[in-house]
């Protein structure tokens, strides 16, 4: 019986030549993988054109490092009043009445809102409804109501601030103010000892251009009142919050997450920052038309000011810090801003890296926009509530905007929110073509930690109210550690020494605060004379909302008796005022 014959096999030599070959193969397909990966040649090669950097690849971080801070869960905020805190039924005193006049755009306006109602308080009166600016820059003709909830307004700080629509009536006819102006951040005592008196005998008080004319530093109660106005009482119309809320949803649906962009760099704002941007003779000729508006202005340096951080960065730069900060190409950006200056041209290095770019105007339909289109204030609201909804909100410069909207998101969860560190950023983007993509990235993270929203970014002693809202701010403390009603110190799972039932950040009285913070009073008595417009001999005539020739002014220009500020002083105060 026969066996069947084995099959040959081959040599075992003969397979190391196809061995060899399937190696070599997959070392050149390894090899071309990396080289598609790798960044732009210019990354890797210094002096290589800057053009070779607006594509590139994302930074390395995870999406909580993107989207929100793992502390976050760790801070509430708390802006209920204590017990001292008389009820306005026992604290309003009769015939005292409060009127202010605002300045400037929306938030600008915001502000005013909310420290008059603080005003009011301390002077014991009843408040009447706001009067919002109409003639400034923005000429929009939008009152109160138009703007925000008039009745939840009222109904919301009953307990806190008697407010009344209408200025009260004698006689049958309007009760004629007395017109006043007060020094910029005027403490309590300022009020008392200015204002009070007045009040006491015309009993009812209108304060003109009323914008940051109150102190930033204020007893816990007071900056409590301060956060239950903006944060709780300042509601928008329907109609607007509608529209707001709309484009929210109409962005979550192309996108899970995404960012908002205040980018503000609209001419006015290039005007006044004197900045350069290389446009040449004709940026120099139209920036410098516009700047003319602001007859205080001193001579600007384009180039000190860029070091120094001064200047809003370029659409293109933010763009840039976006994707070194981790966020990819494909992220959804809602951008927050009027007419960029040079146009399509200067946004298309920005939309190069995120094409995915929308802005109010290209998620509306016409009918949706058109009530809204005259009224800045209304598109500014617009905006805002976008902002405010963002997962992710990125600020292009300090202003009014930026402030309430990154003290807002503190307060509601330390959301994320990107303040760009220009002053460090301005050496990083000098230098960019001279280092790879990595360590570009990498240096860019490195100088925007404690720039990114995170709780306990600021230091001890520093930061505005308007932007950190400290006394609000309370962090949440490990029930097992203390007992309750303790005031023992404790050390929670942040790890942050604190005691318990204190705010989370620092809180400084007037009397704790390094010197008088009536920036127009350096005596810091109060005792100067009072302006009035039954006072001719008190200054240049005053700006008020019925002054015609107030339309073109944004800034408060006028040799005001209590106003003897030095330059800087005057350049932040101007700072603050235009960048809306």
């Amino acid at each position: 019986m026969g066996y069947p014959r084995r099959r040959a096999h081959p040599r075992r030599g003969a397979l190391l030549p196809a061995v060899a070959a399937l190696l070599l193969l997959f070392l050149a397909v390894s090899l071309l993988s990396i080289a598609i990966s790798a960044p732009p040649l210019a990354d890797r090669h210094p002096g290589i054109s800057r053009r070779s950097l607006r594509h590139p690849p994302t930074s390395r971080w995870t999406a909580r490092d993107l989207w929100g801070s793992e502390l976050a869960s760790n801070f509430y905020g708390c802006s209920h009043s204590s017990g001292k805190f008389l009820d306005s039924s026992v604290a309003t005193q009769p015939d005292r009445y409060l009127l202010i006049v605002t300045s400037g755009g929306l938030n600008q306006q915001r502000t005013g809102i909310v420290d008059a109602v603080v005003a009011a308080r301390i002077l014991n009166a009843t408040l009447v409804v706001p009067k919002l600016d109409q003639t400034s820059f923005w000429k929009d003709s939008s009152n109160f109501s138009e703007i925000f909830d008039i009745d939840w307004f009222i109904s919301f700080l009953a307990k806190d601030v008697k407010i009344i629509k209408e200025p009260p009536q004698k006689g049958g006819k309007a009760v004629r103010p007395y017109k006043m102006r007060i020094p910029r951040k005027c403490t309590p005592q300022c009020y008392l000892k200015r204002v009070l008196p007045a009040l006491l005998k015309k009993h009812a008080i209108r304060l003109t251009k009323y914008d940051y004319r109150l102190s930033n530093k204020l007893d816990t109660d007071l900056q409590k009142l301060r956060c239950r106005v903006n944060y709780h009482a300042l509601r928008f119309t329907d109609p607007i919050k509608e529209l707001g809320k709309r484009l929210i949803q109409r962005m979550r649906e192309k996108s899970r997450y995404f960012i908002a962009l205040h980018l503000r760099f609209e001419s006015d704002m290039l005007a006044f920052s004197g900045c350069y941007y290389g446009g040449g003779e004709k940026e120099r000729r139209d920036l410098g038309a516009i700047r003319k508006r602001w007859k205080t202005l001193h001579t600007s340096n384009p180039e000190k000011g860029r070091r120094q951080g001064r200047c809003p960065l370029t659409p293109e730069e933010v763009g840039l810090l976006l994707r070194a900060l981790g966020y990819g190409s494909n992220v959804h950006i809602y951008a927050a801003s009027g007419e960029i200056y040079g146009g399509e041209e200067t946004l298309a290095p920005l939309k190069a890296l995120f094409p995915n770019y929308h802005t109010k105007e290209s998620l509306s339909s016409k009918d949706e926009l058109t009530p809204f289109l005259a009224h800045s204030s209304r598109m500014a609201a617009i905006d805002f509530i976008v902002c405010d909804g963002s997962d992710a909100f990125v600020t292009n410069n300090n202003g009014n905007m930026a402030k309430i909207l990154a003290e807002r998101r503190r307060y509601f969860g330390h959301r994320r929110t990107i303040r760009p560190n220009a002053k460090q950023l301005y050496h990083l983007f000098t230098n960019r073509g001279n280092m790879s993509w990595d360590k570009f990235s990498s240096q860019v993270r490195k100088v925007q930690k404690g720039f990114m929203g995170d709780p306990m970014e600021v230091k001890p002693g520093r930061g505005e109210f308007h932007a950190y809202p400290a006394a609000c701010i309370c962090e949440k403390t490990d029930e097992n550690k203390s007992s309750p009603g303790s005031n023992q110190e404790i050390v929670n799972r942040t790890g942050i020494r604190k005691a318990i039932g204190e705010p989370a950040y620092p809180v400084y009285t007037d009397e704790e605060a390094d010197g008088s913070d009536t920036e127009d009073d350096p005596t810091g008595t109060g005792e100067e004379e009072m302006i009035t417009e039954e006072d001719p001999a008190a200054g240049e005539e005053m700006v008020t909302e019925d002054d015609p020739t107030a339309t073109e002014e944004v800034i408060d220009t006028e040799a005001e008796a209590d106003d003897d500020s030095s330059v800087r002083q005057e350049g932040s105060e101007l700072e603050e005022i235009l960048s809306d």
